[in-house]
């Protein structure tokens, strides 16, 4: 966490601390891929699957400020 948070982001007090590392938690633990679970998420959702269809439109969200990009396949 520190290395890929901390480390790029000025907090500024302990509420925002509390903050940036509930977002990176849960990031971590839902949507980023694990090599240790053959890639899936530790707390998967119904709709964490990748498309078959590699020309499939992708949804970009930031989280933190654009340190984290989020993407999901938009039917």
């Amino acid at each position: 966490m520190r290395n890929e948070c901390l480390d790029w982001t000025l907090v500024r007090g302990r509420r925002h601390l509390e903050l940036v590392l509930r977002a990176f938690a849960s990031h971590y633990n839902r949507h980023r891929p694990h090599r240790g679970l053959r890639l899936e998420t530790p707390e998967r959702s119904d709709g964490a699957q990748s498309p078959d269809n590699p020309g499939a439109r992708l949804l970009r969200r930031d989280i933190l400020g654009g340190l984290i990009h989020e993407y999901e396949a938009v039917a």
